[in-house]
């Protein structure tokens, strides 16, 4: 599968099968993720893998009661370790870089025949109680991953005339 395949092909995936995720499949998109670019190199990201049934429902609560978090065989709470680096721009690093390793392990998941589904509307302060994260440490996302039930369709996009400005706004 080449890189824009699977940009098109990839979807937020929010139902699964009961399959669990094979070790060697689940260590490749930790890695594809671990060798994502990041601000002047910091690597700020650090990962939860949750595959624990029990665990994984209290982190559904903590997502909002999502039924999907729970039924994915694994949620990947994608944390960050960070000093607060702002860049030059102004913006913050960490979420960023964050953003960029877990697209990376989407795009990686969707090659290995697996499903994703980003989770960004949970409770930190619950997440961090349930999974044991220590309080100097962000959790900027989850990351639901397992085997697709069901693949939805494409959802329209913006035309590139819509988003793109050439020299000037």
């Amino acid at each position: 599968m080449d890189v824009m395949e699977a940009i098109r092909e990839r979807r937020s995936i929010r139902k699964y099968t009961e399959q669990p995720v094979e070790e060697e499949k689940l260590n490749l998109i930790l890695e594809a993720g671990r060798l994502a670019p990041s601000a002047a190199n910091r690597q700020e990201w650090r990962f939860v893998v949750v595959k624990d049934k029990e665990t994984r429902q209290k982190l559904k609560n903590a997502a909002k009661g999502q039924a999907f978090v729970g039924e994915a065989a694994v949620v990947i709470a994608a944390c960050a370790e960070t000093d607060n680096h702002v860049m030059s721009c102004g913006q913050l690093s960490y979420p960023i870089d964050v953003a960029i390793s877990i697209d990376h392990m989407t795009l990686k998941a969707l090659e290995e025949g697996l499903g994703t589904c980003w989770v960004g509307a949970f409770y930190e302060e619950e997440v961090k109680k349930v999974l044991g994260v220590p309080d100097d440490i962000r959790v900027v996302e989850l990351l639901a991953l397992g085997y697709p039930a069901d693949v939805p369709p494409p959802r329209s996009r913006l035309l590139l005339s819509d988003i793109v400005h050439y020299e000037k706004w």
